[in-house]
């Protein structure tokens, strides 16, 4: 399938940034100036120019097994949404080579059963990934806004139809199972961030954190690009430099 593209800007310890639907740039982009002091390395998921496309859609099971190769210098990791569950796959699969996760708003809504708001989320999140453009256009603007896209009332911006299409046919997020207890009983130093827009998408970080025995931290101000919140870049650098002398909430 060949390897996916890392790009990586700066110096001093590696910090591994993982997309989730949005692509690196904008995902990323609040947070560059911290290559002054760390090494930040941009991964571009399969279906993301320069990486080679998936082979039949978005998949964490394929973003775990291409990830698994970036975590031997042991990284900092830091994933957001969708790109969350393949960091978690491949962090419990071998705990040691990450020096600390940093996980935002992802869809890992199995952890608050019988949540309604939580329910819906996951509902209409799947619609989205099974019926791409075809899906309800009140739910479809409803997950687009709530996922950040930049749309109004009119029709919608070529570029966010562009990443419907892209997330078209993606594997649902509710398979994904991830190993949280080799993640926790490694010791691994976990922050769980959110951009409190979504009381749906706060419960599952609380429940997150929890379940990692990690840290948590609300951004308002930027809804789910969360690293483009003011006071985020501060925060994970904190924590980053925490992790590395393990002075964090977890230890190594």
């Amino acid at each position: 399938m060949g390897e996916i593209v890392v790009v990586r800007d700066g110096s001093g310890p590696e910090v591994l940034l993982v997309h989730g639907g949005a692509g690196p740039r904008t995902t990323w982009g609040a947070v560059a100036p911290l290559a002054d002091r760390w090494t930040l390395a941009y991964v571009h998921r399969r279906g993301y120019p320069p990486s080679p496309p998936p082979r039949q859609g978005q998949d964490f099971e394929a973003d775990a097994l291409d990830l698994a190769p970036l975590l031997v210098g042991r990284p900092h990791v830091v994933a957001h949404s969708y790109g969350v569950l393949g960091t978690l796959i491949a962090a419990a699969a071998a705990p040691d080579t990450v020096r600390s996760l940093t996980l935002i708003e992802p869809p890992l809504n199995y952890l608050v059963p019988g949540d309604p708001e939580v329910a819906r989320l996951e509902r209409i999140g799947d619609a989205v990934l099974t019926h791409g453009m075809d899906t309800d256009p009140a739910e479809l603007r409803w997950f687009l806004r709530l996922a950040g896209a930049p749309i109004g009332d009119g029709p919608l911006p070529e570029e966010v139809i562009a990443g419907v299409r892209r997330a078209h046919g993606g594997r649902p997020a509710g398979e994904a199972r991830p190993r949280l207890d080799m993640i926790r009983d490694a010791g691994v130093p976990v922050l769980v961030a959110s951009g409190g827009h979504a009381a749906a998408l706060e419960r599952i970080c609380d429940a997150l954190a929890a379940a990692l025995g990690g840290e948590r931290s609300v951004h308002p101000g930027a809804g789910h690009f969360v690293a483009a919140a003011p006071g985020f870049a501060a925060r994970l650098e904190t924590f980053l430099r925490e992790s590395a002398t393990g002075r964090g909430q977890s230890t190594r």
